[in-house]
C-alpha cells in the first residue's frame, strides 16, 4: 500500500463530508455539495479532475426533460444495468439530507444522455413507488442483486428524525435507528416490500454492505439505541423464481466491530476494507482483506500503510473508495487556514499500478458517513462522504474550470453572516421559519449608521410585521440600535394639489386734487 497527499485540493470548501462521487464513461462527477447549489453550477453536479495532484471541478449540465436533484449529502447509491453483463449503466440516488437538514425520501435515476469533448448531459427522473414504500432517511446503503435472470435493489438499514408525534421543543431534530427491515425493490413495476427478519434484531447506519450475484454481505455498523457497533457479519441471500421472493439472512462468524469503513476492489473476489472507528473517539488504523469465493467470505488482516503523523494524531478522519484499489481520505485542516472548512485529502492505493485490470462486476457500497454535528448522537465527529467511482486525469479545457472565487461570498457578506451577538443562523442547521422563506434566511436592512442587514427571525420579528416592515416606507432598525432612533422613519413625500389661480384685485383709481380745489370744497362743504 501507498499514502500520497493531495497536495493542491481547489474549491475544497464544498467537499464536505456526506458528498458523493459518479462514474459516467471514464469520469468522475461531484454531488452532494455542502449549500444550495450558486449560479455558477446551478446544477450542483461537478466534472471531478485530479491532475498533477490538483483537483479541480467543472460544471456538468442537465437535460431539459430532467426533474430537479438537489444537492443530497449521505444518500444511499448504487448502480443498475438492464443485466449483470451490461455495460450501459445508471445510477439509484435514494435518500439523504438537504441543505436545509431535511431527510429526503425520493428516488432518483441519473443517467448521461450525451457527452461531447467539453461537456456531458445527463438527465434525472424520479421515481414513484407504491406498497411498503421505505421512510426517508440517511446513513442507509442500496445495492442490486441478481437471480434467476432478473434484478432487485435491496434497501437496508438508515437514520430518521424522530416521528412528529414523539417530538419535543428540546429534541426536535433528535434522530434514531430506522427499523431493520430490508425493502426489496422492483423498478420494472413500481412495487417495494419490506421483510422482518428474526437475525436483523438492531437498526444499522454508516454500515459496509458488498452485494455479488444474489447474495448481500452486511459488515459493522452503528447501533445509536445501544450505542454499539455491530460485531455480527450477515448474510443475505435473495431468490426471485416466477412467484413471491424469498429472502433468507444468516449470521457469520469473523465479523468486525467498526463502522464508517471503506472497501475497494482490488480483484474478482479481493477486497481492502479501510478506515471506520471502533469507538467514538477511536479510529481504526487496521487494514483488512476481504476474499469471495463460491457463496464465502473470508476476512483476515492484511499490512497497514504507514499513516502519517496527521492522520495518527487527529481526532476525524473520512474518506470512501475511488475505484480499482484506491482510497480518497481526509483529515481536518487546520484551525489557522485561511479557509476554515478546508481539509487535508490523501490517496490510498491499495495495490499497484501493474495490477490494473477491468473494472469488476461486483458492486460496492459503503455508506461511510456519520453524523452532522447538529445531530444528538455520540457519533457525530465520524462524518465520511461517499465514493463510488475511480479518480482520472481529464483532458478537458481547463477554461471551464469552477471557480468559487467567482461566487458571491455568504458567508460574509451574504445570508449566513452572524448578524448579531445572538445570531443561531447556521447553513448547516437552518430551517425555514417563514412561509416566504424557501432556501434562504429571511433578512431586514437596519437603516442605522450605513446600514446592515439582520436576520428577521434573530430579531424576533413576527410575519405579519416582516410583510408590512417590507411593504411599508418605514425605516427599520434592529433591536441594538433601536433605542437610539427610536421614532425616526422617512417622511411622506408631499402631495402637490393644483389649484385654479385667483384673480388680482382691481386697484380703485383716485384722483389727485389740488390745494385749490380742495379750500374750495372745504368752503362749500361748511356753508
Amino acid at each position: 500500500m501507498s499514502l500520497q497527499m493531495v497536495s493542491t485540493v481547489s474549491n475544497s470548501s464544498l467537499l464536505q463530508p456526506g458528498f458523493s462521487l459518479l462514474n459516467f464513461d471514464e469520469h468522475v462527477f461531484f454531488f452532494g455539495q455542502k449549500g444550495w447549489p450558486k449560479r455558477s453550477c446551478p446544477t450542483g453536479v461537478f466534472l471531478l479532475d485530479i491532475k498533477q495532484n490538483e483537483l479541480k471541478m467543472k460544471p456538468a449540465f442537465f437535460s431539459k426533460d430532467s426533474c430537479y436533484l438537489p444537492p443530497l449529502r449521505y444518500p444511499a447509491l448504487c448502480t443498475l444495468r438492464s443485466n449483470a453483463r451490461a455495460d450501459e449503466y445508471q445510477y439509484i440516488i435514494h435518500g439523504g439530507k438537504t441543505p436545509n437538514n431535511e431527510l429526503s425520501d425520493k428516488i432518483y435515476f441519473m443517467s448521461l444522455v450525451s457527452k461531447t469533448s467539453k461537456k456531458m448531459t445527463f438527465q434525472c427522473i424520479e421515481k414513484d413507488l407504491g406498497g411498503d414504500v421505505p421512510e426517508a432517511r440517511y446513513g442507509h446503503t442500496i445495492d442490486v442483486v441478481h437471480s434467476r435472470g432478473k434484478s432487485m435493489s435491496v434497501l437496508f438499514g438508515g437514520r430518521s428524525y424522530t416521528p412528529l408525534a414523539q417530538r419535543t421543543t428540546e429534541k426536535w431534530n433528535t434522530v434514531v435507528d430506522c427499523l431493520p427491515s430490508v425493502f426489496l425493490i422492483d423498478f420494472e413495476f413500481g412495487c417495494c416490500t419490506s421483510y422482518i427478519l428474526p437475525e436483523l434484531q438492531d437498526g444499522l447506519s454508516f454500515h459496509v454492505s458488498i452485494a455479488r450475484g444474489d447474495t448481500i454481505y452486511i459488515l459493522g455498523g452503528h447501533s445509536l439505541q445501544n450505542n454499539t457497533r455491530s460485531p455480527n457479519l450477515y448474510k443475505l441471500k435473495i431468490d426471485l423464481p416466477l412467484g413471491s421472493p424469498s429472502v433468507t439472512c444468516t449470521i457469520l462468524p469473523g465479523g468486525i466491530s467498526v463502522s464508517s469503513a471503506i472497501v475497494t476492489q482490488i480483484s474478482d473476489t479481493e477486497f481492502v476494507l479501510v478506515g471506520g472507528y471502533h469507538s467514538d473517539n477511536q479510529k481504526r488504523l487496521a487494514c483488512n482483506t476481504i476474499v469471495l469465493e463460491d457463496s464465502k467470505i473470508e476476512i483476515v488482516e492484511s499490512v497497514s500503510p504507514e499513516w502519517t503523523p496527521d492522520i495518527k494524531h487527529c481526532r476525524m478522519w473520512f474518506g470512501c473508495d475511488m475505484g480499482k484499489g484506491s482510497v480518497l481520505l481526509g483529515i481536518p485542516g487546520a484551525n489557522k487556514q485561511i479557509i476554515p472548512d478546508a481539509n487535508y485529502f490523501y490517496i490510498l492505493k491499495c495495490k499497484g499500478a501493474e495490477e490494473d485490470k477491468e473494472e469488476e462486476l461486483t458492486q460496492i457500497c459503503s455508506q461511510t458517513s456519520s453524523e452532522d454535528p447538529g445531530d444528538s448522537a455520540p457519533f457525530e465527529d465520524s462524518e465520511e462522504f461517499c465514493f463510488s467511482a475511480e479518480a482520472n486525469s481529464f483532458d478537458a479545457d481547463d477554461a471551464d474550470t469552477y471557480n468559487e472565487d467567482d461566487e458571491e461570498d455568504e458567508s460574509e457578506t451574504g445570508y449566513w453572516i452572524t448578524c448579531c451577538a445572538s445570531c443561531n443562523i447556521d447553513i448547516n442547521t437552518w430551517v425555514p421559519f417563514y412561509s416566504t422563506e424557501l432556501n434562504k434566511p429571511a433578512m431586514i436592512l437596519c437603516s442605522s449608521g450605513a446600514g446592515h442587514w439582520v436576520h428577521a427571525q434573530c430579531m424576533d420579528l413576527s410575519e405579519t410585521i416582516l410583510l408590512r416592515l417590507s411593504e411599508a416606507n418605514v425605516k427599520y432598525f434592529c433591536n441594538k440600535h433601536a433605542d437610539l432612533n427610536k421614532g425616526l422613519q422617512t417622511p411622506q413625500k408631499a402631495v402637490c394639489l393644483k389649484k385654479p389661480p385667483m384673480k388680482p384685485l382691481r386697484k380703485k383709481k383716485t384722483m389727485k386734487l389740488s390745494t385749490s380745489t380742495k379750500k374750495s370744497f372745504l368752503r362749500r362743504l361748511f356753508e
